[in-house]
């Protein structure tokens, strides 16, 4: 009871100073506890969608596309209306419905504006059914009863402003289906933000499958009684054909669609947590740092209880006693903090066009828990070498103010050690840069990582020393005896100064690193486009998920005069059998001869144009060299939905490319002899060369000619280098956006660590404001110490990143990126903004030391 209340006055005596550790503990908390609120709260929404728009039994083919899956040919997989009749006659059935669904449209108003959503849902075509009304209901007008009719959903309606009356238009493969809104659905639950639109079924199954009569899958309403299971195995005998049908109960359904979800949705929460715990990290150097000074400002109390009785274990649980409040309070407050980053985010995510209702939102048990433990253990953790520090201190020297016990030998030892931890980083590193296999390489480059930052931090007080006197050389003189006392102050302790550098040095050489790699990738990408496409324009699909281009655009293309020619470029799946019988799934590119002008490939034999050739194709050299395969052999292709070949490798092609890598070229007329023309793979790209000196007049002619596609984008070479520029910037604001997080802590770490330092150093502040030193020079000196500490930590993490990304881009390059390039201009001015970090971060601490009063400062024991 002693010790707790002991702990409690010296927390409440300092909780100003304790104020920026809680602080840092609930950023970091709320960080976690949001991330896995959002997450949850997603998957909660997705379940419910899912559980609502399945059947009690759906049938589909068996050979159907996932729910994430896009079909080449533009048409879902059918099965025959016959099956809906046979469904329906199973035991235990009430009703059996077909359904017609398709996710590969594009719906426009009559203003040629894509209705489609802007954050990646997709865009849902089909015919309104009975199992429609699980999840929907008609709130205005009704049904279409034909096919000038359709139906839209109320969040699209209410999105782009639409209403009964309005013309739609349904781009598909088989052709543009115009109708006018007969009806609004609006969903009972909530929607992520796809788009869906309503046909009447006899139009669904002409435009968005092409014939009449079939259906993509089947729904099975069963009687009451009836379980979905015992419903499965009555329809499948009912079916018959087990080979032909892919049966899902109302669960097993809804399962398969959450799967196609899963992946993504944990990409995005493990990758938050990882900036959390980034966040983390860097905590525990402001509370290490926070608890250091305390312990040595405490240091003739320490004495004092030492003194009459208290034992070093008692001392030592008093300050861990500290930091479990501390870290209590820091990670209550988070998780209730985190609740309010989860809304926050969904409400973000709504303006973006994904909606999420905040009547979804789902806070697990596990959540508030993981919250807690984390912030506390960090907490404690980050305490221990303080506490056992204060702990070792002797009773006589705490009462002669001697401070906590100097270790020469230890600092020799944690130097050594650094170095040594250094050393192999660099080394790690090093080997990484020249390995031969990217699986190698990314081992030696994660250990490289570790190492070399733990490292740094280790060896972080013997670098101060060093570089905080050069940077003082170049920053600091100039303002004469302040800021040589600026120095000194930031010098005096070497260990609390390199801690509180590490803290931001762990942010900024993230940021560097990935600056490295981000303008490598794009610096290399633009070289690989200037050697080897000579195509003048670009057409590929601007959405996500992808839309092929359906044939009325590309036909459109095709008539746009100044052209020189258009090419057609088709990925056919096919399973190839080389000459050694070895078999792999690796498809090959079916494209028009005038591919090779537009992308100029090496050849390491044979001649490319010849593999355009009847029955011809050209391989890789890296498929070459697995199986043995020269010009002239024979592979057996047999391709997906089609016939099989022995085509005649005609050339083999150099894989040292990033456009095309590892390709297999043939003839489009080639893939067409052995593919049906209805199973044959729509154009995911297309190419176009415009005629000597027209290329201003044909690219304004195909943007017209696809002004009524706006799913499509046309690009000519600096569009497309500034589009891939600007995807990895985006990516890269994502990644600098939620490495903010770790950026503040680190700066509440230098405000702490300026804060205790104004009140260690109190008399010595009333002393030179006794001597003459002004309220403004005693601030500017506060100012500039901030100032060194934050570029000798921005110095460190610049460096330090600035070599993972040389060793990241060199792993790269033998996945050809093999441009590095360094971005001087972002690495400068994060460089110099961390100057003014420092400036921000003294602001309050100088105010304070500004406001003594000269003779209660000088009286300050």
């Amino acid at each position: 009871m002693t010790v707790w209340k002991t702990s409690m006055r010296n927390f409440f005596a300092h909780k100003g100073r304790m104020a920026l550790s809680a602080v840092a503990v609930l950023l970091s908390v709320a960080f976690v506890c949001g991330t896995l609120v959002f997450t949850d709260t997603m998957n909660t929404t997705f379940d419910k969608l899912f559980a609502a728009t399945s059947a009690d039994v759906t049938v589909s083919p068996r050979n159907a596309q996932g729910a994430d899956e896009m079909p080449q040919n533009g048409r879902p997989v059918s099965l025959p209306a016959a099956a809906v009749e046979q469904a329906g006659k199973a035991d235990g059935v009430k009703t059996a419905e077909g359904a017609v669904t398709s996710m590969s449209v594009t719906v426009v108003d009559s203003h040629n504006k894509n209705m489609g959503s802007s954050t990646g849902a997709p865009t849902i075509a089909g015919n309104w059914t009975r199992n429609d009304l699980r999840s929907m209901e008609i709130t205005s007008g009704h049904a279409p009863r034909g096919p000038t009719e359709v139906m839209v959903d109320a969040d699209t309606a209410d999105k782009h402003h639409l209403k009964i009356g309005d013309e739609l238009r349904t781009i598909a493969v088989t052709g543009d289906i115009r109708a006018t809104i007969s009806g609004i659905a609006s969903f009972k639950v909530t929607n992520p933000g796809a788009a869906v639109v309503y046909l009447d079924t006899a139009t669904a199954q002409a435009k968005l499958l092409g014939r009449p009569g079939v259906f993509t899958h089947i729904s099975v309403t069963a009687e009451p009684g009836v379980s979905d299971t015992q419903l499965k195995k009555n329809v499948a005998a009912a079916l018959g054909d087990s080979a032909a049908y892919k049966l899902q109960t109302q669960q097993e359904a809804a399962d398969a669609n959450k799967d196609s979800m899963g992946s993504f949705l944990d990409v995005m929460k493990y990758a938050m947590l990882g900036f959390a715990g980034i966040a983390f990290l860097v905590g525990i150097f402001l509370i290490v740092n926070t608890f250091s000074m305390l312990v040595a400002q405490r240091t003739r109390e320490i004495g004092l209880m030492r003194a009459i009785g208290s034992s070093r274990k008692q001392v030592n649980r008093s300050v861990l006693v500290e930091a479990l409040f501390l870290g209590s309070v820091g990670s209550v407050l988070g998780v209730g903090a985190g609740i309010g980053v989860a809304v926050g985010l969904m409400k973000l995510m709504t303006s973006m066009g994904m909606n999420l209702s905040t009547e979804d939102l789902t806070i697990a048990w596990t959540t508030p828990v993981l919250g807690l433990a984390l912030g506390v253990i960090v907490t404690v953790v980050a305490a221990y070498v303080p506490a056992r520090r204060a702990g070792k201190i002797s009773p006589m020297a705490a009462l002669r103010d001697a401070g906590t016990p100097a270790d020469g030998r230890a600092g020799r030892v944690r130097a050594l050690i650094g170095l040594v931890l250094t050393a192999a980083g660099g080394a790690a590193l090093y080997t990484a840069a020249q390995a031969d296999e990217a699986s190698t390489g990314s081992l030696f480059l994660g250990a490289g990582v570790v190492f070399t930052l733990i490292g740094f931090i280790v060896i972080g007080p013997l670098l101060a020393g060093f570089v905080v006197r050069v940077l003082s050389t170049v920053v600091l003189r100039m303002f004469g005896p302040v800021g040589r006392m600026a120095e000194r102050n930031a010098l005096r302790n070497p260990r609390r100064t390199g801690a509180t550098g590490a803290a931001l040095m762990i942010g900024l050489a993230l940021v560097a690193c990935l600056s490295v790699v981000g303008s490598s990738m794009v610096a290399s990408a633009t070289e690989e486009l200037d050697r080897s496409v000579g195509a003048d324009f670009i057409v590929q699909p601007s959405g996500n998920p992808p839309q092929p281009i359906v044939p009325q655009a590309a036909k459109a293309l095709e008539a746009v005069p100044g052209i020189e020619h258009i090419t057609n470029y088709k990925s056919v799946g096919a399973e190839l059998t080389a000459p050694d019988g070895a078999v792999e799934d690796e498809g090959v590119v079916a494209a028009d001869p005038t591919y090779q002008d537009d992308l100029r490939r090496e050849t390491v034999s044979g001649k490319l144009a010849d593999a355009y050739g009847k029955d011809a194709m050209s391989v890789g050299d890296a498929y070459a060299t697995r199986h043995k395969i020269e010009v002239g052999d024979r592979i057996t292709v047999a391709f997906k939905d089609g016939g099989t070949a022995k085509l005649k490798v005609a050339a083999i092609t150099s894989d040292d490319t990033n456009v095309d890598k590892g390709a297999m070229y043939t003839n489009i007329t080639t893939a067409e002899k052995y593919v049906p023309a209805d199973k044959m793979p729509k154009n995911m790209i297309m190419f176009a060369k415009a005629q000597d000196g027209k290329q201003k007049e044909a690219y304004a002619a195909l943007k017209d000619a696809l002004a009524a596609y706006p799913q499509y984008t046309v690009q000519n070479q600096a569009d497309f280098k500034q589009d891939l520029k600007d995807q990895i910037g985006q990516l890269l604001n994502i990644v600098y956006g939620l490495l903010a997080l770790a950026i503040i802590v680190a700066v509440l770490g230098v405000v702490n660590t300026l804060a205790l330092s104004v009140v260690e150093r109190t008399r010595e502040i009333g002393l030179m404001r006794a001597i003459g030193l002004s309220r403004r020079q005693l601030r500017r000196m506060i100012r500039l110490e901030s100032v060194v500490i934050a570029l000798f930590g921005a110095l460190l993490g610049l460096g330090l990143g600035m070599g993972w990304g040389t060793a990241a881009q060199k792993l790269l390059a033998l996945e050809g990126l093999g441009v590095l390039e360094i971005p001087w201009p972002t690495i400068l001015t994060v460089f110099v903004g961390s100057a003014f970090v420092g400036l921000f971060a003294a602001l309050v601490p100088a105010f304070r030391a500004g406001r003594m009063n000269v003779l209660n400062a000088i009286a300050t024991e």
